[in-house]
């Protein structure tokens, strides 16, 4: 059931802060902000709209958080992020660690073994992998009690007037908001509201995957293991602290299937039928897919909008700018996004003036991050037998030394100072 009870605390309750010495002050009024989505983006999000003195209320369709799921990576500009968000040291606290990325092929005979960090472009003792479920965990956590969380109901319609926006929820309830922050995603509902359907700004990739849980029964220990054949990979991850690994099946096609889409039974035929006569591991990871119940079924795409705002709506994250789990950037975006969007709204009082910033200072480093996915042409995933051969001799010139620096677009973002905010009393 949904619960509009509010979990917010009341802003009697709300600790003081203290103002920054030599940044901006501003006067921010209680404005209200409807997020949707509550993953990574929007509790972000969430966390610096409430310091700038917004009254914000996070809706998330599902009934809880997502737990666990496949470790991502937070790096670069963002880690500062993390940093000013005081939530670094629990980051680093659920870091797992990986050691190493071996690669295999169709007869799982090991290609090259790098270290992980080779291959994504990051910096060893700096960057911070952590699972999903995880990272949305901590920023959930700090969030709660100042934040009005809304779990297992939606946004259904959206109806801006002069003053606000009228927003009708799944659920039936209407209420009423001064500005609405999407950040729900790449199959974003409230993107496909404001801007129309998502095949409009959908570029797929090539690529489609199915993500699940399975026993670790393969003597893994904080490394990963992908195995290879042309338009066809196996991937298993065993993280620090845990009995299962995360598996990984992905295969390329020409088109997306948008048709299986909703149809978890039709994601695993169609997933299974492409591996039927594949050897290693993959018979097993096969029938574990069928037993998963936290199977995660979608197509590896980006998202291109000519703009990330209309009117009293704004997008954030995947929802505005997915950069697909190639480039290893998502979470690292959103974290980056969601800080921009909310320095703008307390910079500006007028809404399309902030959006307009946000997207104007934000935009030249998400393009140049989403360009990342074609560094080695899809490197993790080829799809011709000449790719994966030329894939297979870059990997035996890399070391397993972690680089010493990362990818220069990892922290091509210069942030602002945090705005120090002087609410108004009554």
């Amino acid at each position: 059931m949904s619960s509009w009870c509010g979990k917010r605390a009341s802003a009697s309750k709300r600790l003081p802060r203290r103002l920054s010495e030599g940044v901006p002050i501003m006067n921010t009024a209680n404005r209200t902000v409807l997020v949707s989505g509550a993953s990574i983006a929007g509790p972000a999000v969430a966390f610096w709209l409430q310091r700038y003195g917004f009254e914000v209320t996070v809706v998330e369709k599902s009934a809880g958080l997502r737990a666990g799921g496949y470790p991502i990576d937070v790096r670069g500009t963002a880690l500062e992020v993390a940093r000013r968000m005081g939530i670094l040291p629990q980051l680093r606290e659920a870091h797992v660690e990986s050691r190493r990325l071996t690669f295999l092929d169709a007869d799982g005979g090991q290609v090259a073994s790098v270290h992980p960090q080779a291959v994504v472009g990051g910096v060893e003792g700096q960057d911070v992998e952590v699972r999903r479920g995880d990272l949305a965990e901590i920023l959930y956590g700090v969030t709660r009690n100042e934040v009005e969380y809304v779990f297992d109901d939606s946004i259904e319609a959206i109806a801006e007037h002069n003053n606000g926006v009228e927003v009708t929820f799944r659920s039936g309830k209407q209420r009423g908001f001064d500005l609405v922050v999407g950040a729900d995603g790449l199959h974003s509902r409230t993107r496909e509201i404001v801007f129309g359907p998502e095949q409009q700004y959908h570029h797929y990739l090539g690529y489609c995957f199915a993500g699940f849980t399975m026993p670790n029964k393969f003597g893994l220990s904080q490394e990963g293991v992908i195995w290879n054949c042309p338009g066809r990979a196996a991937a298993l991850y065993a993280v620090k602290g845990s009995d299962d690994v995360q598996g990984l099946l992905v295969l390329a096609r020409p088109e997306p299937p948008y048709g299986v889409l909703r149809d978890p039974q039709a994601q695993i035929e169609l997933v299974a039928t492409a591996f039927a006569a594949d050897g290693w591991e993959i018979p097993a990871m096969v029938a574990a897919l069928r037993d998963a119940d936290d199977l995660f079924f979608d197509t590896v795409s980006q998202i291109h909008l000519p703009r990330w705002f209309s009117g009293r709506a704004a997008l954030v994250g995947d929802a505005a700018y997915a950069p697909s789990f190639l480039t290893g950037q998502g979470s690292s975006l959103a974290l980056a996004g969601a800080y921009m969007l909310a320095g703008a709204l307390a910079t500006h009082r007028d809404h399309t003036a902030a959006f307009t910033a946000y997207e104007s200072e934000t935009r030249g480093f998400v393009e140049l991050n989403q360009a990342q996915v074609g560094a080695g042409d899809a490197a993790l995933f080829p799809v011709t037998a000449e790719a994966l051969e030329r894939r297979n001799s870059r990997l035996h010139g890399l070391t397993t030394l972690p680089p010493e620096t990362g990818r220069p677009a990892h922290t091509a973002l210069t942030l602002p100072e945090p705005i120090a905010v002087r609410r108004r009393t009554r």
